[in-house]
């Protein structure tokens, strides 16, 4: 028997994935085209017959330039979904793993100015759509990102713009909430990225295989992130046993100073039970986040930054990719103790609306992005108690597809039965809705 010869890879196998990869292709755009082709007669004759249009009588293809740019940047996105799509399930099947890996191409993205181009791409999708062609521009981008618009709240010719159509509500009962008061339910409808409990000196967060990124930074040294020095277990305990108007009084104390360095968060470690989620919204998703649980935001925190792309791509050749980009944290308490939620902004996603404060503005025009600006911070009144939210209710908005990253405390058992600990009710890749368990405690 002989080793190490070549193995040749018969071609009839990839000619036939690629020739259906470009019949699939073709389709789309042969019945897109003529879908469109056939409307727009009907309303040029339309037109023409109640003696309108002069010059431009009997021109089916008379079309406004963001119209017509909104249709051909529909069909690149769908063929570019449909091959990244099939190349990621080509590796899940085999249980690859991709691990970090810096490209050229992460570099450049560097050189880019993405925040002008999410801000052109926002100016681009505000544009008032006419009537008719609403429909047609809407369906074309469900069927490219598998948007379910039969949950949309109203009809489809309602929605002026793209933006409009973007944070679109759903209809009253497509999302309901699991009201176990002993579950935490999943903010948005996204894929599990990743979670885990939150362990060692210097708590991280996996963003992929082989590269790491630190809770403090993504939440801001001047959160008051659950640590406890290194060894120092009976302090960590004592603090766990405090009331939350204790727990909420010092928080106060050193929130409201807004101080940069409150602590060294090298030297400190995580109390026990805290746990992280990561979730990725893709652009066809449902775009509102909810509230988790019942719970007090005491303070927000806004951190301009990049807007890098954070797809499966970028989140693997992108160092420190949540930490750079634009976000908006939020902070507060629940019965279990610390919660933040974090809202990653994208490229073309530079719009962050927080439902409970509209003049919030993000994806400003900025001079010099440095990595040491400190982030513009609000606390809300009254202090200690902050904003109240319940289980289910519309926290925030944003445009196209996104990321949220959840870092919590919640219940453990001190004892050697763990019956009555938290656990995630979840797997890495599973696709969730907004209310559906996160995870349970008894």
């Amino acid at each position: 028997m002989k080793f190490g010869g070549r193995r040749r890879v018969p071609p009839l196998i990839f000619s036939s994935e690629l020739s259906r990869f470009r019949n699939q292709t073709r389709l789309f755009f042969t019945t897109s085209v003529r879908r469109l082709q056939t409307t727009f007669r009907a309303r040029a004759f339309s037109f023409s017959s109640n003696g309108g249009g002069g010059g431009s009588q009997g021109n089916p293809f008379l079309l406004p330039g963001a119209t017509a740019a909104t249709i051909l940047m529909l069909g690149a996105l769908h063929i570019r979904r449909m091959y990244s799509d099939k190349k990621i399930e080509e590796a899940r099947e085999r249980g690859i793993e991709h691990e970090f890996q810096p490209d050229a191409k992460a570099a450049f993205l560097r050189l880019l100015p993405l925040r002008s181009i999410s801000r052109v791409w926002g100016s681009l999708t505000s544009v008032e759509l006419p009537h008719w062609v609403r429909p047609h521009v809407y369906r074309a981008w469900a069927r490219a990102f598998h948007s379910n618009l039969e949950e949309a709240a109203f009809p489809l010719e309602e929605y002026a713009s793209l933006q409009e159509f973007f944070v679109r509500t759903l209809k009253e009962g497509s999302r309901p909430i699991d009201r176990d008061p002993q579950c935490l339910v999943s903010p948005v409808d996204g894929t599990i990225l990743r979670f885990g409990e939150l362990k060692g000196v210097r708590p991280m967060i996996d963003q992929v295989k082989g590269f790491s990124y630190s809770v403090s930074a993504l939440l801001g040294a001047s959160s008051f992130l659950p640590l406890i020095n290194e060894g120092n277990v009976h302090e960590g305990s004592s603090e766990e046993e405090k009331t939350p108007t204790e727990k909420s009084k010092k928080t106060w104390w050193r929130v409201s100073l807004a101080s940069p360095k409150v602590r060294d968060p090298v030297s400190m470690s995580p109390m026990k039970g805290l746990f992280y989620c990561v979730i990725y919204l893709k652009p066809g998703d449902y775009h509102r986040v909810h509230s988790p649980v019942d719970w007090s935001v005491l303070v927000r925190r806004h951190f301009p930054g990049h807007l890098f792309p954070l797809n499966e791509r970028a989140t693997r050749t992108i160092r420190n990719l949540y930490v750079e980009n634009e976000r908006v944290v939020l902070e507060g308490l629940w019965q279990g103790g610390f919660m933040a939620m974090a809202a990653i902004g994208a490229t073309n996603v530079g719009s962050i609306k927080l439902l409970f404060e509209p003049d919030l503005r993000t994806n400003l025009p900025v001079r010099k992005l440095l990595h040491t600006q400190q982030p513009e911070e609000r606390v809300y009144e009254p202090e200690g108690v902050g904003m109240m939210l319940k289980k289910g209710n519309e926290v925030a908005a944003f445009n196209m597809g996104s990321t949220v990253v959840l870092v919590f405390q919640a219940q453990v058992s001190k004892e050697k039965d763990s019956s009555s600990e938290f656990n995630f009710c979840i797997k890495r890749g599973d696709r969730i809705r907004v209310g559906e368990a996160l995870g349970r405690w008894h």
